[in-house]
């Protein structure tokens, strides 16, 4: 199935430049190891010993993946998948 990753300007160098990219997957987790795959200088800026790092958000069409069931929340042909890097500042 074919799902869109929507890549966040600050990663977009460690991706080719772009700014989405479609893969094929049947989770969240699939979809993201698909673009680790297309692009591995991606994996370090995601991942962590094979866990997602905690300032790195993932959004399925608008809905936070943390409330579904994270990497294993499925996604179907058309969906939209978001990284969205944590902003600290003050």
């Amino acid at each position: 199935m074919a799902v869109k990753i929507q890549i966040p300007t600050p990663l977009r160098p460690h991706a080719g430049n772009l700014a989405s990219i479609e893969v094929s997957a049947n989770t969240v987790g699939e979809a993201l190891g698909e673009l680790c795959k297309l692009h591995p200088a991606m994996e370090q800026r995601l991942f962590d010993n094979g866990q997602l790092r905690r300032f790195v958000n993932i959004f399925i069409n608008d809905e936070d993946m943390r409330y579904l069931e994270n990497l294993a929340t499925p996604v179907k042909d058309g969906d939209e998948v978001a990284i969205i890097p944590a902003v600290a500042g003050g």
